[in-house]
């Protein structure tokens, strides 16, 4: 899989499990922005775009959006 594809593909997948959850990105940065310093909406966005989100975002945005990650052995 192609770098730009990659990140394509992480940007969606989290996007996705926003959506599906009944939130809204700006939502999401609000409630990371209650747990530590502001989380603008549109830094949340480059971050995903970029592919330079961090593991522990996820996980807080998992959280909020009421998902826990799962590792599965393929």
């Amino acid at each position: 899989m192609e770098k730009k594809e990659k990140l394509q593909s992480i940007k969606d997948e989290v996007k996705g499990y926003i959506t599906l959850s009944g939130w809204q990105m700006g939502e999401v940065a609000d409630r990371l922005s209650e747990r530590k310093s502001k989380v603008a909406l549109q830094n949340l966005s480059n971050k995903l775009t970029k592919g330079t989100i961090k593991y522990s975002e996820v996980k807080k945005i998992a959280d909020i959006t009421g998902y826990k990650i799962v590792w599965e052995k393929k």
